[in-house]
């Protein structure tokens, strides 16, 4: 198979994230016979600084008539550290994901029996987790209307929904849910907010379109307190951007390291894949990161487009380099740990 594959590899980590994935999906191509075509261009702080802006025509361009798009990372702290800042890499991201159409970010959230030990939390309460949070994308408060107060001393953000937002997002989660354990929770604030309650109703009334589908509802301070004591009660879970991005944060943990996680936004035409870490800038260029997340998100572009035995090669390399003690520094925990760039060159070669 021939793929064309946009390649996105951000600030901070990731440029050498993305390159220990694609010594893999190489490695991946030459055993399973494909041609990957990859297609570089600039995002974030890096496009800021070459254009002036942080999602460049050119870089939607080649995003647009790709197959997939990996992704690294984007951010610098000089931005963060200047409020007054007009142009942001993070705006680059949202840009991205409207004008791509990326409307859903699939979160899974698993364990690794040989990193079991490594998660802050019990081993007999994270155990088997293997449950995947859908986060709506494109909408909500991170897109709604914003301003301030004549004087500044007032500042407001908009968590806006329609209808047909919520639907897209809540049918692929029955659908995904379809596929699973048949086990769909709605995550919302219903109690208190207009827009939640419009994703209940909205959620409730497509539930005989899926009878097998058992729904759940919960208020998202409660899954919060949940989702550390028992996430085995979790399999697949849909709720609203803000919520989305609290929840995922919070979830990596289960598996002990944010560097471990992968994730995909899925969109109409073309989907995105991307590691749930962020830039890390303290990291950069020191070939320390962590680049398994990275390498899993590849993974999951590869099952996406019906190449699961590429994928499951994958995975299968990853667990082998972690039993075998092949990792960085943040996992070494004192024992003997490789650079970012060593790892990937073991796992291409173990592919």
């Amino acid at each position: 198979m021939k793929l064309n594959i946009a390649l996105l590899a951000g600030d901070g980590i990731g440029p050498e994230v993305i390159d220990q994935a694609v010594k893999v999906c190489d490695a991946i191509a030459s055993k399973f016979d494909h041609e990957i075509s990859w297609k570089p261009a600039l995002t974030g702080a890096a496009a800021i600084d070459a254009v002036g802006e942080p999602y460049p025509d050119e870089t939607h361009e080649i995003c647009s008539s790709a197959d997939a798009v990996l992704f690294g990372a984007i951010g610098h702290p000089r931005f963060d550290n200047d409020p007054s800042a007009k142009v942001r890499p993070e705006q680059g991201l949202l840009k991205m994901r409207q004008k791509l159409g990326l409307f859903a970010n699939v979160r899974p959230t698993f364990t690794f029996p040989s990193l079991i030990d490594k998660s802050p939390l019990k081993k007999e309460r994270i155990e088997g987790t293997d449950l995947i949070i859908l986060r709506e994308l494109t909408g909500g408060v991170y897109f709604g209307e914003r301003g301030r107060s004549q004087d500044s001393d007032t500042a407001f953000d908009t968590m806006t929904y329609t209808r047909a937002e919520i639907q897209r997002l809540a049918k692929k989660g029955f659908e995904m849910a379809m596929k699973r354990s048949k086990k769909l929770c709605c995550v919302d604030k219903a109690n208190v907010l207009e827009s939640s309650r419009l994703w209940r109703e909205t959620v409730q009334a497509m539930e005989k379109e899926y009878p097998q589908v058992e729904v759940s509802y919960e208020f998202v301070d409660a899954v919060a307190m949940r989702l550390v004591q028992w996430p085995k009660a979790y399999d697949v879970m849909i709720t609203a951007n803000l919520f989305g991005d609290i929840l995922t944060d919070e979830a990596s943990v289960i598996s002990g390291s944010m560097g471990l996680m992968p994730s995909s936004s899925v969109g109409s035409n073309v989907s995105l894949y991307e590691p749930i870490h962020g830039s890390y800038p303290q990291a950069a260029g020191k070939d320390i990161a962590n680049p398994l997340a990275t390498v899993l998100s590849a993974a999951m572009l590869f099952e996406d487009l019906d190449l699961a035995e590429e994928a499951l090669a994958i995975r299968n390399v990853v667990n082998a380099s972690l039993a075998a003690g092949i990792v960085t520094e943040d996992l070494a925990e004192g024992g003997k740990s490789y650079k970012t760039s060593e790892v990937g060159d073991w796992l291409a070669q173990n592919i």
